[in-house]
């Protein structure tokens, strides 16, 4: 390996960090709510248990000295579930309603990205390789996590439901794969679009799962789904290819 390459902190952007991240975000969704739903324990005691898990496993990711998945991944979760109490908290305890929740997340995630940038001069994740680059990278992660829980949430209750919901975020994706492999448009927004959108796929599934059939969900145990689906993400973290991403040199992409 060449010696101006350096190893990135997060995992190589490929098709499998792609399906373990929708993975990651379904259990977010019926994590979420076995704890805040099903538990009974509400959206605020919800929002504070998973900040807190991921708050601790953030502060173990940004002291690891080099990419560990299973630490990764378990970083994602904590943030995609954390994501989900914090969105259903802003939308429904705050009564801002789902479009208001959007707009303030969508404002937060545009506010971190801009923090970064003009704190790094670049946003792309193949240059997470110090600890103020990954601390930008995991604000930035748990705010269009949040986000994506609130625009699948917004996308069901206007009327599309959970089936439509997922058609649509599903579409949005491969749009933006074909962007990805027929333009020459930046990867950079293409990846935090992708990434941002993933989340509401992810959220639309999860509820699809195990929201009551009058709502048209198939009314599944959560925590049995949150079960099954936590297997399932665990075989594919042991068996697709997970390697840390290269930054070559130090030039902003």
């Amino acid at each position: 390996m060449s010696s101006d390459v350096t190893m990135s902190k997060v995992p190589a952007v490929t098709l499998g960090f792609w399906i373990i991240k929708i993975l990651a975000t379904t259990l977010g969704e019926t994590g979420g709510d076995t704890v805040t739903m099903t538990m009974n324990l509400g959206y605020l005691v919800g929002t504070a248990i998973f900040l807190t898990a991921l708050v601790v496993l953030v502060a173990f990711q940004i002291a690891a000295k080099r990419f560990q998945p299973f630490l990764y991944w378990a970083t994602i979760v904590a943030s995609t579930t954390a994501g989900t109490t914090m969105a259903d908290f802003a939308d429904r305890s705050l009564g801002i309603g789902y479009t208001g929740g959007s707009l303030l997340l969508l404002a937060c995630v545009l506010a971190g990205l801009l923090a970064w940038y003009w704190s790094e001069g670049t946003v792309a994740v193949n240059t997470v390789t110090t600890r103020k680059a990954e601390a930008f990278y995991w604000i930035t992660i748990t705010f269009s996590q949040t986000l994506g829980t609130a625009l699948g949430d917004w996308i069901a209750d206007a009327g599309l439901g959970y089936e439509g919901g997922a058609l649509v975020f599903g579409a949005g994706l491969l749009l933006l794969a074909m962007l990805y492999f027929w333009t020459e448009i930046s990867r950079v927004p293409l990846f935090w679009a992708a990434f941002i959108l993933t989340r509401p796929l992810g959220a639309t599934v999860g509820d699809f799962l195990d929201k009551p059939l009058a709502n048209g969900g198939l009314n599944l145990s959560r925590p049995l789904a949150s079960a099954a689906i936590a297997v399932v993400l665990i075989a594919l973290v042991l068996i697709l290819p997970q390697r840390a991403g290269k930054h070559p040199g130090a030039a902003p992409v």
